[in-house]
């Protein structure tokens, strides 16, 4: 059985700044514009479709 692991190379110490997870990581006008658009529509479809339909 082969160790599926020993092909791949981990370098914990490398800083990688492309890519970043933590909730509390600065975000720009634009990430607030799109997640404000997201939820416009989403209320839309929430509360437009069953209005449109009933």
């Amino acid at each position: 059985m082969s160790d599926d692991h020993a092909d791949h190379e981990h370098h914990p110490h490398e800083s990688s700044e492309e890519r970043t997870t933590a909730p509390q990581s600065d975000y720009t006008a634009r990430d607030v514009a799109v997640g404000f658009v997201v939820a416009l529509v989403g209320m839309a479809v929430v509360f437009g479709v069953p209005l449109l339909l009933g």
